[in-house]
């Protein structure tokens, strides 16, 4: 176990694609599919789908910073989803599916800041990035049917390509 654990919470559509692949990142020790920047502390599932919770579908990332970095995942994070849709990814529409990073202080706040200015300059999606940027507040732990979903359902629906995990990062991806 390292000296000290990164954590990183975001929110990129649903939770099971995302989850299942930074759960084979190299460097991430743990990661939990929840909920987070609603404006209720009750949510659950049913809630959240039905809109009047204001929570996303959010993973939260625990990491060993000596092995992958935040700015990593940051990078990766962009890399497995369309952030320049608003409320949506691919077929799934509502503000429970939107593109957001909850950060935990300057710093996080700082690289995702940077790293959306370097992939609009480089012009990496044809649109702009509407990926929000909160400040993470409670994460509220999904339903234990939802952890690790697809790994007990390998055929679920999915809208990340779980394969980019065991690969390099796309270098226009990376500042």
């Amino acid at each position: 176990m390292p000296a000290s654990e990164g954590m990183a919470y975001f929110a990129g559509g649903c939770f099971w694609g995302v989850e299942e692949y930074f759960r084979q990142v190299q460097g991430v020790l743990q990661v939990t599919s929840g909920y987070m920047g609603g404006h209720t502390d009750d949510p659950d599932y049913r809630k959240v789908c039905s809109g009047e919770t204001g929570h996303a579908e959010t993973v939260r990332i625990l990491f060993d910073p000596e092995l992958v970095t935040y700015k990593e995942l940051l990078s990766r994070f962009f890399s497995i989803h369309d952030p320049t849709t608003l409320d949506r990814q691919g077929a799934d529409i509502g503000s429970q599916y939107r593109s957001a990073i909850f950060y935990i202080g300057d710093e996080q706040l700082e690289d995702a800041k940077d790293l959306i200015y370097i992939l609009g300059k480089r012009k990496v999606f044809t649109d702009p990035i509407v990926t929000k940027l909160e400040p993470a507040g409670q994460f509220f732990e999904a339903e234990a049917y939802h952890q690790r979903y697809l790994q007990r359902n390998p055929l679920g629906y999915c809208h990340v390509n779980i394969g980019k995990a065991k690969k390099p990062i796309d270098p226009k991806f990376v500042d």
